[in-house]
């Protein structure tokens, strides 16, 4: 792992807060598609949604420490180009000078807590479009889920809408990650990822605001991954494949990955857990992998 100074950190935290808006002032800025045409992003916005559980372990994501080092060294790996978080990281990753040269995207609603029973109530409690533009950050990413059940669900699309409409304001990209979802007998919420449930998530998303111009989506892969090609049939806008939890069989994965990176509206991958903590404990090698399907 690439070593982290914790107590260097906190100290410029404590004494020199206003380092924050200073680093992000010096950083290089690059396009958010290079020379490749394809993008890799390192997601890590997980634990603001208190979702910290990484296969059997419960808390794998809250040592922060732990999960800067696994970033800072994603983030050095060739073909990485960037990262997905909240601020309380990207402050971290700026002031420990590993986000020069990278794509920044900010995670903006944050509110829809795993298990609560508030969890689809998505409110915009991370990044604002004006942090994004102050901070000179080069996208923004939200989380739409619908429940057809649920009349909250509506109060969440009109709110997706108006931040959409923010973002294209400012000429800033703005990755929507939408899915229709329902609750179990158990109260447990659940992802539809049926051919059917993400075509019609894909459309919602697509339709939102006044303009899509500066919209991407972010996407799962089906459960049945032969179904992606009339999945992304949907619409015309870029998009890049959500990660998600893989399990053990990390070959499967990849393997569903190079499959739908190579139709022609997706551009890259969004991955999170399953590279940060792979199932082997080999960050770089994961990365590199992945790297290797663009």
């Amino acid at each position: 792992m690439t070593g982290v100074d914790l107590g260097h950190l906190v100290a410029v935290r404590t004494r020199h807060p206003e380092a924050v808006a200073e680093a992000a002032e010096r950083r290089r800025r690059r396009p958010l598609v290079g020379d490749s045409g394809r993008l890799m992003i390192v997601a890590a916005d997980h634990p603001a949604r208190g979702a910290l559980a990484v296969g059997d372990r419960p808390l794998a994501m809250a040592n922060r420490l732990d999960l800067l080092e696994r970033l800072c060294l994603a983030l050095s790996r060739p073909g990485v180009d960037g990262v997905l978080a909240t601020a309380d990281i990207l402050d971290d990753l700026l002031l420990l000078g590993a986000l020069e040269d990278k794509v920044v995207m900010g995670s903006m609603n944050r509110g829809g807590l795993a298990g609560a029973a508030f969890e689809l109530d998505d409110r915009f409690t991370g990044h604002r479009p004006q942090d994004l533009a102050r901070l000179r950050f080069d996208a923004g990413k939200l989380l739409l889920r619908i429940e057809p059940n649920d009349p909250g669900s509506l109060t969440t699309l009109h709110s997706a809408a108006r931040a959409i409409d923010a973002m294209a304001a400012l000429r800033l990209p703005v990755f929507v990650e939408p899915f229709l979802c329902r609750r179990e007998a158990d109260g447990r919420l659940r992802n539809d990822l049926g051919a059917e449930a993400v075509t019609t998530s894909l459309a919602i998303a697509s339709g939102l605001a006044g303009t899509s111009a500066y919209t991407w989506l972010k996407v799962p892969v089906t459960e049945h991954p032969d179904d992606m090609a009339h999945v992304m049939e949907t619409s015309t806008l870029p998009a890049v494949l959500l990660g998600g939890e893989v399990g053990d069989d990390q070959d499967a994965a990849y393997e569903r990955w190079r499959k739908a990176l190579r139709l022609p509206t997706v551009q890259g991958l969004v991955v999170g857990r399953s590279l940060l903590y792979p199932a082997g404990g080999d960050v770089a090698a994961a990365v590199d992998t992945a790297v290797g399907l663009l």
